[in-house]
């Protein structure tokens, strides 16, 4: 069964510094998304996992959850605890919670 937590759960957790990805497009990143976050794209999770801690949970978020859902699937078989965040950024602007907006300044450039 895949472990899901509250926007404000994700939010609490980001301001500690936990892992937060972002599975969205680079417009859907670009347009608001959860303070420190990591941009990965859904199709790029696959290509980065390298990126990500083990042993340590990772926060999945996306617009509603349906994508966040599949990566979550996925880093779970490849040994990650990943949570996803329900309701996704729908749910997380909707209550309110602080957004960041652009790209990493990788792709900025």
């Amino acid at each position: 069964m895949m472990t899901t937590a509250s926007p404000h759960e994700a939010a609490a957790a980001a301001q500690r510094g936990e892992q937060v990805l972002d599975v969205r497009t680079a417009p859907e990143f670009s347009s608001g998304h959860v303070p420190r976050a990591t941009f990965m794209p859904l199709a790029t999770v696959p290509l980065r996992l390298s990126e990500l801690r083990r042993g340590t949970p990772v926060y999945v978020v996306c617009e509603s959850g349906a994508r966040a859902f599949q990566a979550c699937q996925y880093l779970d078989q490849h040994g990650y605890t990943a949570i996803n965040v329900h309701g996704g950024m729908t749910a997380w602007r909707s209550q309110g919670l602080p957004i960041e907006s652009g790209l990493p300044a990788q792709m900025a450039s």
